[in-house]
């Protein structure tokens, strides 16, 4: 719970203030600066802190629309503690429309970062290890599927931490799914700070998901509300938790053709699709392992043997 001001790259925001601070991070080839905006909205009441971050990876533009509507909206706006929120992390991707940075690298895989000497994505690491994550009591990190792959929405979460479980069911996403942070990934260094981060999932890279938008906003309203930073009259949601999610993945090479959708239950043995060959000689059943539900499912139709079709969760 910060003072009556809070101090994020030498600026100060008082009780009651919005404020959009810039981090001047590089510059293009061109130079062009680079800088990364972070809106902060505190209330006139002291409270928690609470961190929304999208486009950490830069074609992945759920996330950003998520916080953008919520920036329009007011619904970011607290009653009681502090939003920071900074739709774009990863500029640099954005513009370009691409998933990692100019070089190749990936944020979430290069967290704590480093201030100088490293890559551009060790240093945008950096930037949000050293200048926000010391100020928050919380976050929801945004993310969509990668390639061609689409994630039904969810949050994943470490089962066995006990508090951030608990702000996961009160997000109240259609799904939670166990999940241990991976190493240099912005959720586990973050944890490794005292902070508990959600990671959000819904959708496919470069497309929006209108029905996983609109439960990510409800979910952080219902979280704000939870955490007593916002009232709220939106209905309560069942949640289902589960332990354990694999990858099917294909037996031959390819076209993969699915006979169900994101969200389904499905059955031990159940017909989940078909890969089939290009001149017509394979026609290969793809069933399944056990009971579940699909989480992520491959777009793609073509597929190498070996190659991730459909992401299920179990207990």
């Amino acid at each position: 719970m910060p003072d009556n001001f809070l101090t994020i790259n030498k600026e100060k925001i008082g009780l009651g203030e919005h404020k959009v601070i810039n981090f001047d991070i590089a510059s293009l080839p061109t130079r062009t600066s680079i800088s990364l905006p972070v809106h902060v909205y505190r209330s006139q009441h002291k409270g928690p802190v609470l961190l929304l971050t999208g486009g950490l990876h830069g074609d992945e533009l759920n996330g950003v629309e998520i916080i953008r509507r919520m920036i329009e909206s007011g619904d970011l706006i607290p009653e009681f503690g502090t939003v920071i929120a900074i739709p774009i992390v990863n500029i640099y991707g954005f513009i370009q429309n691409s998933r990692g940075l100019p070089d190749g690298k990936d944020i979430n895989r290069s967290f704590p970062g480093i201030k100088k000497g490293g890559s551009l994505a060790k240093l945008l690491a950096y930037t949000l290890m050293k200048n926000i994550i010391p100020h928050i009591d919380y976050g929801i990190d945004f993310h969509t599927g990668g390639a061609s792959r689409s994630n039904f929405p969810q949050i994943r979460v470490d089962l066995t931490n006990e508090k951030a479980l608990e702000i996961a069911k009160a997000f109240q996403p259609p799904i939670i799914v166990n999940s241990k942070p991976i190493p240099k990934s912005f959720r586990s260094a973050s944890f490794k700070k005292g902070k508990n981060i959600l990671v959000y999932e819904t959708g496919e890279s470069s497309r929006f998901d209108e029905y996983g938008i609109q439960e990510a906003i409800k979910g952080t309203l219902r979280l704000m509300k939870f955490l007593g930073m916002k009232e709220s009259k939106l209905e309560a949601q069942e949640t289902t938790i589960y332990s354990r999610s694999t990858w099917i993945r294909s037996g031959y090479a390819g076209l993969f053709s699915p006979s169900v959708k994101l969200g389904d239950r499905i059955k031990k043995k159940q017909l989940l699709g078909h890969i089939n060959g290009a001149y017509g000689e394979l026609h290969s059943r793809v069933l399944a392992p056990k009971e579940g539900r699909v989480i992520g499912l491959n777009y793609c139709p073509v597929v190498n043997k070996g190659d991730a079709i459909i992401h299920y969760s179990y207990n």
